[in-house]
């Protein structure tokens, strides 16, 4: 069973990453900076300050800040007890697709996906109940975490379950910033 899974993960990854051209690899590339996206973190932030205010703001950037870091350290966790090459470190593989990066750590599982997930989850569920699109905040984290396999460094399975766990811990944190929300002093 994982064998067929890990097979069909890796004709996924070929043919994804097949459909790149030179004329795009520009845009992925910015696409995977997580220094371009800063802007429109700040920007939820601000709408988010907008309504709720600068004390409970305050709570939703400090949570949010030990979200992005506690997701960082767990996909490190998994990346180094289970040690899945990357493709473009896969001899088995990185012949067959378009690599435009060599990272060396591993690959299980996708940090870009996970964390942007989560902090995509976490600020959404603070916003949704002001903002009738703030549904649309989700486009980050699939642009985010698509650019990775675009650019050969990670398997569709590790951006699935990257964004599977970025979604329970978005909705842990936001749990964790209403219970904060409940100690502030108007």
């Amino acid at each position: 069973m994982l064998d067929s899974i890990l097979q069909l993960d890796r004709k996924i990854l070929i043919f994804l990453n097949n459909l790149g051209t030179e004329k795009w690899d520009a845009f992925w590339w910015f696409i995977t900076e997580q220094k371009h996206w800063i802007p429109f973190i700040l920007f939820l932030l601000f709408l988010i300050y907008r309504k709720i205010g600068w004390k409970k703001a305050l709570v939703v950037l400090l949570v949010g800040g030990a979200l992005g870091g506690i997701s960082n350290e767990i996909v490190d966790l998994f990346k180094e007890s289970i040690q899945r090459l990357r493709p473009n470190n896969d001899d088995t593989i990185n012949q067959l697709i378009r690599v435009l990066k060599n990272p060396r750590s591993y690959s299980f599982l996708s940090g870009h996906a996970t964390t942007s997930t989560a902090l995509t989850t976490y600020l959404f569920l603070h916003l949704r109940k002001y903002y009738k699109y703030a549904f649309l905040a989700f486009i980050w984290p699939i642009l985010f975490a698509y650019s990775r396999i675009y650019l050969g460094v990670h398997f569709p399975t590790d951006i699935i379950v990257g964004m599977f766990m970025g979604v329970i811990f978005g909705i842990l944190f936001f749990r964790l910033s209403k219970f904060f929300f409940t100690k502030i002093k108007e």
